[in-house]
């Protein structure tokens, strides 16, 4: 296990040039908040998690671990590694709860959804959610303009002559 990379991983890097090239800013795993997210969005007040299908569960159920199409448990020494995925979830949950707290948004990337044909639609999809926070967070403000009667609108024009 001490081949696994933590950071720079792929579906991170897919993440992370996605979202430059739509705009966003971001710092990389924030040591000083719960659970180091991968991507941090100060001005979005918002944590991005890039998740491994296997490590982080991504399965059909999870009391039951029952394997899904992007997932699958190990034979061989299968109660150690139920025992370790479901100690990682319960972690990621408090984790994200801690920073719920504090005030930040999480949002949660699954491995599977970085795949070639999903991509995309999972890109915009995470730049239409900060969009929305931002929105949420800033408020629109709406302008308003007095009420303008029917007299006042039917001025004189300049070039007309005055009798």
């Amino acid at each position: 296990m001490a081949a696994i990379r933590s950071k720079d991983t792929k579906p991170e890097m897919i993440v992370r040039k996605g979202l430059w090239k739509r705009g966003f800013r971001y710092r990389l795993n924030h040591r000083r908040l719960p659970g180091h997210p991968d991507l941090v969005l100060r001005k979005y007040r918002t944590c991005i998690f890039i998740n491994g299908c296997f490590w982080h569960g991504h399965f059909v159920d999870s009391n039951t671990m029952e394997s899904s199409a992007c997932c699958k448990i190990p034979t061989t020494n299968h109660d150690f590694w139920v025992a370790k995925i479901r100690r990682n979830k319960k972690r990621d949950k408090e984790e994200q709860r801690k920073l719920a707290e504090m005030g930040w948004h999480c949002i949660t990337v699954w491995e599977c959804e970085l795949k070639p044909k999903l991509r995309e639609q999972t890109l915009d999809s995470i730049a239409f959610t900060l969009n929305h926070i931002w929105l949420q967070d800033h408020g629109t403000k709406t302008i308003l303009y007095p009420k303008v009667e029917e007299e006042d609108r039917q001025m004189p024009m300049a070039a007309e002559e005055e009798v």
